[in-house]
């Protein structure tokens, strides 16, 4: 497995596969071919279906500014790499061709082509929880423990700054109010949550805070603000809210948070490694059932669960939301994406409950529901996996001419 830095990826929404992965691509692309004064950029698959509403174009144009760019959207051709697929195309000012580059955006900002295998970077030789667990256990350490015996000794810094922007990203989304970009006109909730939440007795004043936590970085996420993946820029409002919540109403130190966030990444981490995080390929369950995991492992780590019991949180967490479809209205990453991370911050408290309560023993494991999720993914329609074709995405749709 990679580190799970790759999990945090720190940068601006709404998609960390449509907005995060096409621009890093572009920006590559454009350090190799200096001498362009032409691009030609084709997209395929769930990128040209939703890349409009996901601002894909607006991305990849801005990184090649202030070269021209043309775009070519093909959403009938899927290619076999994956769902999120683009060609570049770069040209002299005699129209020849300098190069291309066929390259996929595979989920949390990360892009890869046919040969990104030879050159992954793998810091984890385990590759289940299976055997993480076990090892901790034998070894009587942590998860987080684990997490800083394989990755650099940058680690911690590198994860105070994904805290830091987390914090920014819940107190500016708080503060913000009007109209979300795009077609739908939303209006932003966050705010007025918060404002709601105070006249609420404690118990129920938590839950309604967290899920304006959640809200407010979701629509941040949704307006192009700065956002950190955990592990998509979709689900980006699950973890924030949760940590959030400890740090200001359990009063949990920042040192407590950056080891749930080391966790948190390891389970996001194994998810990614063998299953997937893009909604393009699994659906939804990918990125809010992901999210979901790692808030629960999360909290359960900072409430001092065991390692069975930490497991069994984040199987709680993945497991509720098998089937999850990926089927935003207009392409948007407004509904129903930015409720279900309300929602799936909430569960994942109730998921850390549940856990405790019990001595952290159960029959289906987090690999088997890792897996599930994969099987599930695969045998998905594509009208579920972020084409805009089915689900809410059809049934939703205010009018032809909106979207």
């Amino acid at each position: 497995m990679e580190s799970i830095k790759s999990i945090f990826r720190i940068g601006h929404g709404p998609s960390s596969s449509h907005t995060m992965g096409p621009k890093l691509a572009a920006e590559q692309f454009k350090q190799q071919t200096l001498g362009a004064v032409y691009y030609k950029v084709t997209l395929y698959g769930s990128l040209a279906a939703t890349g409009k509403g996901h601002f894909t174009d607006k991305a990849i144009a801005d990184a090649f500014s202030p070269v021209l760019v043309d775009f070519d959207w093909c959403p009938e051709i899927i290619l076999p790499f994956h769902t999120n697929g683009m060609k570049f195309a770069a040209f002299n000012s005699e129209k020849e061709l300098i190069k291309d580059w066929v390259v996929y955006s595979v989920g949390g900002g990360k892009i890869a082509d046919e040969n990104s295998h030879l050159n992954e970077q793998h810091v984890y030789e385990e590759r289940t929880m299976s055997e993480i667990l076990s090892l901790v256990e034998r070894q009587g350490k942590t998860y987080w423990e684990f997490v800083q015996d394989h990755e650099e000794s940058d680690l911690w810094d590198y994860l105070n700054e994904v805290w830091k922007t987390m914090q920014e990203s819940v107190r500016e989304g708080l503060d913000n109010d009007g109209v979300l970009p795009g077609e739908l006109n939303l209006r932003r909730k966050a705010a007025s949550y918060w404002v709601k939440a105070k006249s609420y007795k404690v118990s129920l004043q938590n839950r309604c805070l967290i899920m304006s936590y959640a809200l407010a970085v979701s629509e941040q996420n949704a307006s192009g603000a700065k956002v950190v993946t955990a592990p998509t820029c979709g689900s980006a409002g699950v973890l924030p809210a949760i940590l959030y919540h400890l740090k200001n109403y359990h009063e949990f130190s920042d040192k407590n948070i950056l080891q749930a966030l080391a966790t948190a990444g390891l389970f996001g981490n194994v998810i990614k490694m063998n299953a997937s995080i893009s909604g393009a390929e699994v659906g939804c369950q990918g990125e809010i059932g992901s999210a979901c995991a790692m808030a629960a492992a999360a909290s359960s780590q900072v409430f001092g669960g065991s390692p069975q019991q930490i497991e069994y949180a984040a199987e709680m967490g993945l497991e509720h939301h098998l089937g999850l479809t990926c089927d935003p209205v207009c392409g948007l990453v407004q509904i129903p994406c930015i409720e279900r991370n309300s929602f799936a911050a909430l569960r994942a408290l109730d998921a850390n409950m549940a856990s405790m309560l019990s001595d952290g023993k159960h029959i289906i494991s987090f690999d088997k529901v890792v897996e599930t999720m994969r099987l599930t993914g695969r045998d998905l329609p594509s009208l579920y996996k972020e084409t805009s074709e089915g689900g809410l995405a059809k049934i939703g749709k205010p009018g032809a001419d909106m979207c």
